[in-house]
């Protein structure tokens, strides 16, 4: 399924999206967690200030 989604990402439309992988600290174990998806372009300083 990767794969499907890296092709179409590079083709048409799917340029104007990017995939944001952000580290965030585990209030729980305080552990690190990554935190990936595929954003609109115009919405990605949106992605990474939220919490």
């Amino acid at each position: 399924m990767a794969k499907k989604v890296v092709a179409t990402l590079k083709t048409g439309t799917g340029r104007s999206f990017t995939k944001c992988i952000k580290v965030v600290k585990s209030d729980k174990s305080g552990a690190y967690q990554f935190r990936e998806e595929i954003v609109h372009n115009d919405h990605v300083k949106d992605f990474f200030s939220k919490k």
